[in-house]
Formats: C-alpha cells, sequence, structure tokens
C-alpha cells in the first residue's frame, strides 16, 4: 500500500494539468484527497506500530545489485508522514485560494504533488539507495517550486542556489552513503540500526559521518549553508509553509535522527551535531530580528528551531530526543500557521513589511486571532505546545550537565530573542493605529484561514493535553534506541530550573521587543559587512570560480571537435585499463604458443592499411586501404574457423567501402586541420592505444582463464534455440536483448540519415 500510493502520487501529479481541464478551480480539493486517504491509512496501522511492530514492503529493484524498493514504517516514519501528509493537505487547500485564477496553477499542483510524493517516499525508504534517490528528487522538485515565479530574476536565483546547495550535499551524502554500506555492511537502515557498533569501530566511520553531516546540514540549512533558506522565501507562500512546517528542511532533521541508533555514541557526531547546531539557532535568532519582512523574520526563526533540534540529537540523551520530537511537532503546527497568516497579510495587504502594517485586527479578526494563538507557541508561552517543548529543551539540557551549560546560556538567549520575533509577528501587524498599506483588506476568505485555523487550534489542544503525544513519542523513541518506560508530557513541569530559564528567556524577549525598533538598527549595523559579504563570497565562488573552472574544461574537453572527443576518451581508457592490467595484476603471463607464418602476414597486412590510411592525401586510396585492412581482418576470421563471421564481414566491408567511395567523391578535398605536434600527439595516442590492446588481448591468452561458455552453447544451441548454426542461435537466441539493442541503433541511424537527406532536399527546394 505504501509503495502504490507513493508511486500513485507521482502518476496523479503527472496527470494534473489533465485534471485542472476538467475539474478547474476544485482541482486542489481533489488532489488533497490522495494525502488525507494517507493519513487514514497510517491511523489504521498505529496500533501495529504500538504494540512494538512495524509493517515493512519490499520489492526488487535492481536485483543484480541487491537494491531493493523497501518501505519500512515505524513510529519514526508514521510522525514524519503523518506531518507530511497531513500538513500536504491543508496547504493544498490554502493553495487553491492563494492561487486562484492564476495560469500556471496546474503546473505549480503538479510540482506541489512530485515533492509531496518525494518527502514520502524519503520518510519510508528503508534502503540507502531508494532513500537517496528521493532525497534527490525532493531537491529537485523544491527547485521548481521555489523558482515557480520563473519570470523573476530573484526566483530563479534562489531556486538556483537552493538547488545547488542541496544537490551539493546530496553528493556528499552519496558517498557517506555508500561508505556506510561498506561499514555495515548492508544498504538496509533497519539491519544498520542494529550494527552501530561495528560501524562505530570501523575505519571509515569518521570520513562517513562527516560525508552524512555535510548532506544533512545543507538540507536542514545549518551554519554554514542556512542562507539559501531565507533566500527562499521568493516562493509562494504555501511553498514557503510546507517547507519550512513539515517537509524539506525537516529531511535533515529525519535523517539524522533515523542514523541516530548507528552514528551517535562518539564524540565526533556529539561536538559536529551540537557545535554546528548551537551556532545555527543563536545565528537564526538574531538575524531573525533585523528582518522587518514577515517571511524573513520567520524563515530565520526556522533556522533557529532546525539548529535547535540539531543540538539536541547531537546530545543524545533519551531526555534530549523526547525534547527533539516534542519540539519537532511544536515548530510544525505554529511555523506552517504563521506562515500560511504572512501569505494572507500578502494576499489581503499587498506588502509583507511588518513596519507598513498595523490595526489589522479590525478588519482581520480571524486572522489575528490565528497568528496571536500561532505566536504564543512560537514564543514558547503556556498553555501552548510550543511551551510544553521549550520546558523539555530546557530540562534535557540542564540533564545533560558539564559543557552542557554552554548550550544552555545559548538557548536560553535564542529562546528570548525568539519570543521578540514572536511578539513583533503577532502583535505589529494587528495591533495599534490602523496603517494604509497598499491594498485595503475586505476579509479572509475560508480557503485562506481554515489551515493556518487548524494548526494553530493544534498548537493550544496539544498544548493544554501533551499527553496525546505519549504513546507516539515513547514509540518513536524505542525505534531510535532509547527506550525505557513509557513519556508522559505535561503541561507545566512546577518550579524549577526550566521554569527559570523560561522566565530568564521571557525578561530579554519583551526587553527586546520594547526596544525593537533600536536593537534592529544597531543589528543592521554591526551585522552589514557580514549580510554584504555573504552574497558576494557566494557569486564570486559560483560566478566567477565554478563557471571559469567550466568554461576552461568546455573550451579544452567539449570545444565539439571529434578529434579532441576520441583523445579524451581513448586516453582515461589507457588510464584506467593500463592501471588495472600492469599495476594491479603486476607481472603479465604470456601465451606460449608461437605465432605461424601466415598469422604474421595477415597482422602485417591489417598493420599495413591502418599506416597507409593514416598517411596518403588519396580519399580513393584512403578507402581502399581501411578496405584492405578490412578484408585482413575478414581472412583473419578463416583462419580461426569461423566462416560464418568471414562471409558477415567480408559483406559489411564490401558495402562500408562502396558507401564511402560514393560519399567521400562529394566532400571537399582532405585538408590539413590539425598542427604537426596535434599530429605527433595522436601518433603517441594511437601507438599506445594498440600496445595496450596487444597486450590486454595476450594477456588474457596467456592467463588463467574462465571456464569456457563454447560447451554450454554447444550443448543447449538446439535443444533450447531449435537452430543448428550454433553463431545464428547465439547472436537470435542467447544474445536476443544485445541483438535486438544493435537492430534499434541502425534503426536509429537510418531514421537519422534519412531526416538529414529530407532536410538537405528542403533546403535545395527552397534556394
Amino acid at each position: 500500500m505504501m509503495q502504490l500510493a507513493v508511486l500513485a502520487g507521482f502518476v496523479v501529479a503527472g496527470l494534473t494539468p489533465w485534471l485542472h481541464r476538467v475539474a478547474g478551480a476544485r482541482t486542489p480539493l481533489l488532489l488533497a484527497l490522495l494525502p488525507a486517504a494517507i493519513v487514514g491509512w497510517l491511523l489504521q496501522h498505529w496500533s501495529l506500530l504500538a504494540g512494538g511492530g512495524a509493517l515493512m514492503l519490499e520489492q526488487a529493484w535492481v536485483p543484480a545489485l541487491d537494491i531493493t524498493l523497501t518501505f519500512r514504517l515505524d513510529g519514526l516514519a508514521w510522525l514524519f508522514a503523518c506531518l507530511i501528509a497531513a500538513i500536504g493537505v491543508l496547504v493544498l487547500v490554502y493553495t487553491g485560494g492563494y492561487l486562484r485564477g492564476h495560469p500556471d496553477l496546474p503546473r505549480f499542483l503538479a510540482v506541489l504533488m512530485a515533492f509531496m510524493m518525494s518527502m514520502l517516499g524519503l520518510v519510508l525508504a528503508d534502503n540507502l539507495v531508494a532513500l537517496f534517490v528521493f532525497w534527490e528528487l525532493t531537491s529537485l522538485t523544491s527547485y521548481l517550486l521555489i523558482g515557480f515565479r520563473h519570470t523573476d530574476p530573484l526566483a530563479r536565483q534562489a531556486a538556483l542556489q537552493g538547488l545547488l546547495v542541496t544537490a551539493g550535499g546530496g553528493l556528499a551524502l552519496l558517498v557517506g552513503f555508500v561508505l556506510l554500506a561498506e561499514a555495515g555492511g548492508s544498504w538496509s537502515l533497519a539491519e544498520l540500526a542494529s550494527r552501530g557498533e561495528a560501524i562505530r569501530g570501523h575505519v571509515l566511520y569518521l570520513p562517513l559521518l562527516v560525508a552524512i553531516l555535510i548532506g544533512a546540514f545543507t538540507k536542514s540549512a545549518q551554519f554554514p549553508f542556512h542562507f539559501w533558506l531565507p533566500n527562499a522565501m521568493v516562493a509562494p507562500t504555501p511553498v514557503s509553509a510546507y517547507l519550512h512546517s513539515a517537509t524539506m528542511v525537516k529531511a535533515g532533521i529525519y535523517l539524522l535522527a533515523r542514523l541516530h541508533p548507528a552514528l551517535s555514541g562518539t564524540s565526533a557526531w556529539t561536538l559536529g551535531l551540537a557545535l554546528i547546531g548551537g551556532v545555527t539557532l543563536l545565528l537564526g535568532a538574531v538575524m531573525a530580528l533585523r528582518q522587518t519582512n514577515l517571511k524573513l523574520m520567520l524563515a530565520y526563526s526556522t533556522v533557529m528551531a532546525l539548529g535547535t533540534m540539531t543540538l539536541l540529537l547531537g546530545i543524545g540523551t533519551r531526555a534530549a530526543l523526547a525534547a527533539c520530537l516534542v519540539f519537532l511537532l511544536a515548530h510544525a503546527f505554529y511555523k506552517g500557521a504563521l506562515f500560511l497568516v504572512a501569505g494572507i497579510l500578502d494576499v489581503m495587504t499587498g506588502t509583507l513589511d511588518v513596519t507598513a502594517m498595523g490595526g489589522l485586527r479590525r478588519l482581520l479578526p480571524w486572522t489575528a486571532l490565528t497568528a496571536a494563538v500561532a505566536a504564543l507557541s512560537l514564543a514558547g508561552l503556556p498553555p501552548m505546545l510550543g511551551f510544553v517543548a521549550k520546558e523539555a529543551l530546557f530540562g534535557a539540557l540542564l540533564e545533560a550537565g558539564g559543557t552542557g551549560w554552554v548550550a544552555v546560556v545559548a538557548v536560553t538567549l535564542a529562546a528570548g530573542l525568539t519570543l521578540s520575533v514572536a511578539a513583533i509577528v503577532a502583535i505589529r501587524p494587528f495591533l495599534g493605529p490602523l496603517r494604509d498599506p497598499p491594498r485595503r483588506p475586505r476579509g479572509t476568505p475560508p480557503a485562506l484561514l481554515v489551515g493556518p485555523a487548524l494548526l494553530a487550534a493544534l498548537s493550544l489542544l496539544t498544548g493544554v493535553a501533551p499527553g496525546l503525544f505519549d504513546e507516539l513519542v515513547t514509540v518513536t523513541l524505542a525505534g531510535l534506541g532509547a527506550s525505557g518506560e513509557a513519556l508522559h508530557l505535561v503541561p507545566w513541569h512546577g518550579v524549577g530550573g526550566p521554569l527559570a530559564l523560561s522566565l530568564a528567556g521571557l525578561v530579554l524577549g519583551v526587553a527586546v521587543f520594547l526596544r525593537w525598533e533600536s536593537v534592529r538598527a544597531r543589528l543592521v549595523d554591526v551585522l552589514a559587512p557580514l549580510v554584504a559579504r555573504g552574497p558576494e563570497v557566494w557569486h564570486s565562488t559560483l560566478g566567477w570560480r565554478t563557471l571559469q573552472l567550466a568554461h576552461w574544461q568546455t573550451r579544452i574537453l567539449q570545444n565539439g571537435h571529434l578529434r579532441t572527443y576520441l583523445v579524451t576518451i581513448l586516453m582515461a581508457w589507457l588510464g584506467l585499463v593500463g592501471h588495472a592490467l600492469l599495476v594491479r595484476h603486476g607481472s603479465l603471463s604470456w601465451p606460449g604458443s608461437a605465432w605461424q607464418a601466415h598469422e604474421l602476414v595477415v597482422a602485417a597486412l591489417m598493420a599495413a592499411g591502418a599506416l597507409t590510411a593514416c598517411m596518403v592525401r588519396s580519399r580513393l586510396a584512403a578507402v581502399a586501404a581501411l578496405g584492405s585492412m578490412g578484408f585482413s581482418i575478414a581472412l583473419t576470421f578463416v583462419l580461426f574457423s569461423a566462416p560464418d563471421l568471414a562471409i558477415t564481414q567480408l559483406l559489411v566491408e564490401t558495402l562500408t567501402v562502396v558507401l564511402l567511395a560514393l560519399v567521400l567523391f562529394r566532400l571537399p578535398h582532405f585538408t590539413v586541420l590539425s598542427t604537426p605536434l596535434q599530429r605527433w600527439r595522436d601518433l603517441g595516442v594511437a601507438a599506445l592505444v594498440g600496445a595496450l590492446i596487444t597486450t590486454l588481448m595476450l594477456a588474457v591468452l596467456g592467463g588463467e582463464r574462465l571456464p569456457s561458455v563454447s560447451h554450454y552453447m554447444v550443448a543447449n544451441g538446439q535443444p533450447l534455440g531449435h537452430g543448428h548454426n550454433l553463431v545464428n542461435v547465439i547472436l537470435v537466441d542467447f544474445r536476443a536483448l544485445d541483438t535486438l539493442g544493435e537492430v534499434f541503433v541502425l534503426a536509429l541511424a537510418a531514421v537519422g540519415v534519412y531526416a538529414m537527406l529530407c532536410f538537405r532536399a528542403e533546403e535545395a527546394g527552397h534556394g
């Protein structure tokens, strides 16, 4: 069912333009039925997971490489899949109102559905290869979503930047996966989770860890790869809400959590995640205060949240993992709601600048209430789920002790700054005197309000009754290797260290909010060099060095000259095969039988034909020399008892000589296109290739060979192939697909030649 749902989603994505022609404005609602059905199916299987089981569905994909398309549903996959599908339903409904009447709505919906299915495949995949394929699909589809407004240069630039960062991290991730499979002896995530001790003790542990962390950090916008995420805010608001709340940026967090049993428990893991997570959360909180654009403020607060979750995964205690899961849920609810509210304000007022908005509670009362509830959760204030998550966060940090106090200070500071951001988001647009925005709002359409209202209500409901998540968090912790007693979440932990830290953050947040204008101006001045330097470094790296390298290699390797392509291919082949033959195999053993005189004569004829074809200036002489070489090869087949091949070679060679003679007489005279130095280079390459092929052939003939397949062919030619001509049986039956491929290539070449002739005839007619 899981595989069918994901594959069906891709099919539905492809059919979306046709569906839109039939259903029109109702298309988003119809598409929302698929993720809604997935949510229902996931809820039906929760009892299995709660009982300690897991659902595994496996389908052979590349059997020769032992690669399978395996989907595994456990607590962690269930949690992420529910968030992806459920919030996906709300985003699709919201999109119907946000992009109503947009001419490119079918394209947007098709890509959004493909992105949703890619994320579902990512969190459900149990095989490393399948996970990587879906991982890259999310990068590709997010590129299309971020660049949806493709006529806007900023959108194209942000989409390309996000693609280069995440796809570059994906290459590192691929290396890490290969090393992980080598160290763990399996491509299955479930099996790797049970082999953590062997993986951590393997010599490849450190390089595979670094490669995997680079992949996860680029996806989840960790420092120093954080810059692409705020720039992606040029995307339509449904994309921003979906990417930030439940999907794209959470993929890296999911991967770190999934690999926690296999890779955690070392100083490299703890220090790497804690350090990068701590720097990221502080940077995100500070940069959020510097913004006036509502979406940018929320984007940097997402960077802060992602850094917090990375920090908790690095600490790795059971309390830290539980806090990470609760924080994940709280962030999905309030951030999805706030981004959708930002989209409402953008549509209704025509601006996202919080300094240009005010007093909107009179015109948009329900939107104001939704924003206030979600902002309370972002601020970490009771009775919201954000407060439960923050209390669990502080409790886990205090429990860690030791150097955990550094993290306590950093998180307390970030919590205070985030509270001020939440106050700005909830208060500045809606309270105070009514300002004069570019457009005067006249009420929020229900299609835009239902999504954020439901998410805000969930933040409140689960904050009042967080025990609803007790079983989910407990089951998920067991899957992460942190089994223990059932966890009990409560709305308030009482008086203690976490509450004291929350109060400290509250005081700091209120103080910063009251002086936000001056604080922001100071941050703008202090961070101006860094902020201005960032794009400059990016553009110089991408636009100068990377493109300069691309121009250089294009000029050298892809200059349109066939001679250059052949030399490059042959030199690469010489290096690889020569290394394997001469270095890895050491000494070679040569065949003991001596050459016969007639064999030497035939070999000399072939060599003479090839040399003559290269040296003569007459086209007819060159064709004749090539023909003599081909006929010598046919003679070789006769000498080695292969008359069928000899006849075929004679026929092909005769036809080739005739065609070449006819074509060459219609071409210009031979022209010297290469310098003497290039001709000497080509001679050297040709000599090396010939020497290596000769050495390779002699080594194969004289070395220890695998069992011959000729006995099998002789014994089974007539019973299986029903033919007495063994060569024909091999070509038609035993090598049927190979022969079919050759026939297809010849047919394709014939079609190309025919098209060229028709094009030439049309040109002659127009002339």
